[in-house]
């Protein structure tokens, strides 16, 4: 019980409190209320509300305890299996992904896990590029109409494939990565970090490299992330890992710093545009704060090699979506059944649950 009155939980518990008498006030209102003419029923509104919600709460906790931003799977998911208008999904996205990432902040540097002068170092080339694909964004849209809905969600499904491909195929090596050389612009940021890693019992102390370098992918990662709306966790993670040889974790980590502080740059344009509803935007905030907590204390205590296979799942079946979906924009193909998907996601659902317990083959040989 006194575990609950202290931070964070203290906002948790009153947050759980706060939404299930939110939605007991809507059944009840609902129960008495008049649906008018052509409108939607406020049961069927509550319904939706609440769905979202849980929806938001999932993506919260996965998306932190990856270090992807919330945006990563709310926007695939939401341009691949919904009609609703790609720019107002894109620039929700962001909402939802700058969020996840603010609220997870406290309990990664708290714990040390996170890097907070590696994600403001980098926050410089990740807000400038992101405001650019921004803009970008509402030109495209502008310009090239449903061309161009098709061609946004085909060129992500690729994106978002080809770095899964990328992960599995790397294995445990991405993991745990050595700085071999550290230059003197690496040294004169001073960016060496320590933290007590859980699952390991001990102190991991690890050197930051290619920092020039890592800059100007950010650059090119924040473009990516404005234009699309997803926040770009997916690609921080892989640049401050691959390129920049941070630990799995720390990346992951430091990632939804970075989000929280680069996606209020590149939401503006978004605003300015009218693509951002209010309504329709805060419905998916309060899951995140709820998930995001989660994330963050599972993201500290399990194995990076968890967070690489979850990661995998996540981008195969994103990728998935957006792909059929750009395809069938462009009338290529047939539109996709929902059994497809589900079927597909089962699968995927089956493979990470394998890797986790170490039955799948080529990832447990990587691993």
């Amino acid at each position: 019980m006194k575990k609950l009155l202290k931070s964070p939980w203290l906002e948790l518990t009153t947050l759980c409190v706060v939404v299930t008498l939110s939605y007991i006030a809507l059944a009840l209102i609902s129960k008495g209320a008049e649906t008018p003419p052509g409108g939607m029923s406020l049961n069927n509104v509550a319904l939706l509300t609440f769905g979202f919600f849980l929806l938001s709460f999932a993506i919260a906790v996965i998306a932190v305890m990856t270090g992807i931003g919330g945006g990563v799977l709310f926007t695939p998911l939401m341009l691949a299996f919904t009609p609703i208008d790609s720019l107002t999904v894109r620039g929700t996205g962001l909402i939802v992904a700058m969020f996840s990432g603010l609220i997870s902040s406290g309990p990664f540097l708290k714990s040390g896990l996170g890097n907070l002068k590696l994600a403001i170092y980098c926050s410089i080339g990740y807000g400038l590029g992101a405001f650019i694909g921004a803009q970008g964004a509402i030109f495209v849209s502008d310009q090239l109409g449903s061309t161009g809905e098709g061609f946004v969600r085909l060129s992500l499904g690729i994106i978002v494939l080809s770095l899964s491909l990328y992960f599995f195929r790397g294995g445990a090596k991405s993991d745990w990565p050595q700085a071999k050389q550290v230059g003197r612009f690496d040294k004169w940021l001073n960016l060496p970090h320590q933290y007590y890693e859980e699952s390991l019992d001990k102190v991991i102390t690890y050197r930051v490299t290619r920092a020039a370098w890592g800059l100007l992918t950010i650059v090119g990662v924040g473009v990516i992330s404005g234009f699309y709306g997803m926040g770009a966790g997916w690609a921080i993670v892989p640049v401050m890992n691959l390129v920049m040889a941070t630990p799995l974790k720390v990346a992951a980590a430091s990632s939804g710093i970075l989000i929280g502080i680069g996606d209020c740059i590149s939401v503006w344009p978004y605003i300015l545009a009218g693509a951002v509803i209010p309504s329709f935007a805060a419905l998916w905030l309060v899951g995140q704060v709820a998930g995001g907590i989660i994330g963050s204390r599972i993201l500290i205590t399990i194995k990076a090699g968890s967070v690489r296979v979850i990661l995998i799942g996540i981008l195969l079946f994103s990728s998935f979506g957006l792909v059929t979906k750009g395809l069938t924009t462009l009338g290529y193909i047939s539109e996709v059944r929902g059994p497809v998907y589900i079927a597909v996601l089962l699968a995927i659902v089956a493979g990470v649950a394998l890797s986790l317990t170490g039955k799948f083959p080529k990832l447990k040989s990587g691993r």
